[in-house]
């Protein structure tokens, strides 16, 4: 370890973007990178794992190189490599995890694995250091993950989860079903300011708990969004939005770089109040959930992070509801809500003060969870 100030160059690469930071001393961001997909992607209409990971072959070189020039350090001054070692996409996380393995062997410097969710945490936790010292309860919520965990001492324990489709997800298929782009939470979120979210009763699904002894597991806090998307679907049939869906796409796609204001006028007021209440529906379940699991769990504070974290009315409702409650709250900055390799570089700062170092065999994990249940 250099007698320097702590600087981890932090890797991740577990979906469709390949990002690359420098950090200091586990929160002062030297440079945060993002090289994006979303236009490689767009047509499908969601990640294509073959072809995320051969962006990722093609970017991580120019990346990593990006961060070190943007924070003005060179590959000898930094202490430590830290890479996302899951969970994610596999080819696409093995590609990060590679290239970490091969730095810190030519470095001789310390490898960091990280979680990818852990690290969503740490975004919220790098301006809000002080919530890191209760308990507090953390929503995890982005395209492919809907967690909820008590937060203490360090540790995690993962109380709630989706059991089908992660809510970012949901966005995604609602918006590709409506001929909106790619990712569908931006084009969503920005749609339905200008539609009625009382237009249409969408009632989530209520998931059957089980009872359970004092001090197990607690589960009652799950989640379920594969049947809102079915009842969009089922509205879209009803009402036969086929021709103005397919309108829509068409229109859309001879316009360069296609954003919500150019579809705006495509939508008529069935269809923004359909996006509005979808949006409102799914942010109502989120907050009811999350803050029912504060209260039965004792938190001191709520973190809302991942990239559904961006969503206004979604912050804006978590704010005002946890003002009612006289609850301390925090999201991440816009910047550290979507995938990046910042927050990968502050969860691995513990790690690396404690020494907690990975072998050159690492691995990725796919399917890698946090903490215990």
């Amino acid at each position: 370890m250099s007698e320097q100030k702590g600087l981890i160059l932090a890797i991740e690469s577990s979906c469709d973007e390949t990002a690359a930071a420098v950090v200091e001393g586990g929160h002062r961001i030297l440079s945060n990178i993002v090289a994006s997909q979303i236009a490689i992607h767009a047509p499908y209409g969601g990640v294509v794992p073959e072809l995320a990971s051969r962006e990722h072959l093609r970017n991580i070189v120019p990346v990593v190189r990006a961060a070190l020039d943007k924070a003005g350090v060179g590959l000898p001054d930094l202490d430590a490599i830290a890479v996302t070692e899951g969970p994610g996409l596999a080819g696409a996380l093995l590609v990060g995890v590679a290239y970490a393995k091969s730095l810190a062997f030519a470095l001789n410097k310390p490898l960091l694995a990280v979680n990818h969710l852990e690290g969503h945490i740490h975004a919220v936790l790098m301006a809000h250091r002080e919530m890191g010292n209760g308990r507090s309860l953390a929503l995890v919520v982005s395209g492919g993950h809907t967690h909820l965990y008590v937060v203490e001492h360090g540790g995690y324990r993962n109380v709630g989860a989706t059991l089908d489709d992660a809510a970012g997800e949901a966005f995604d298929k609602v918006a590709k079903l409506l001929g909106l782009g790619y990712p569908g939470g931006p084009w969503i979120d920005a749609l339905a300011t200008h539609g009625d979210p009382t237009s249409v009763a969408f009632t989530l699904t209520q998931v059957k708990q089980k009872a359970h002894r004092p001090g197990t597991r607690v589960d009652r806090f799950a989640f379920s969004f594969s049947g809102i998307k079915t009842a969009v679907l089922r509205f879209v049939q009803i009402h036969d939005l086929y021709p103005s869906i397919e309108l829509r796409r068409e229109a859309l796609a001879v316009i360069p770089s296609p954003g919500p204001a150019d579809a705006l006028p495509l939508c008529d007021a069935r269809t923004l109040g359909l996006i509005a209440s979808f949006q409102r529906a799914v942010v109502e379940d989120l907050k009811r959930k999350s803050f029912q699991a504060a209260e039965a769990l004792g938190a001191e504070s709520i973190l809302v992070s991942g990239g559904v974290a961006a969503n206004r009315e979604l912050r804006a409702r978590f704010a005002e509801e946890a003002g009612r409650k006289g609850l301390p709250i925090a999201f991440p900055t816009m910047a550290l809500s979507t995938d990046n390799a910042a927050m990968i570089a502050a969860a691995a700062w513990q790690q690396f003060q404690a020494g907690g170092f990975a072998a050159l065999d690492l691995t990725a994990d796919a399917s890698l969870a946090l903490g215990t249940k």
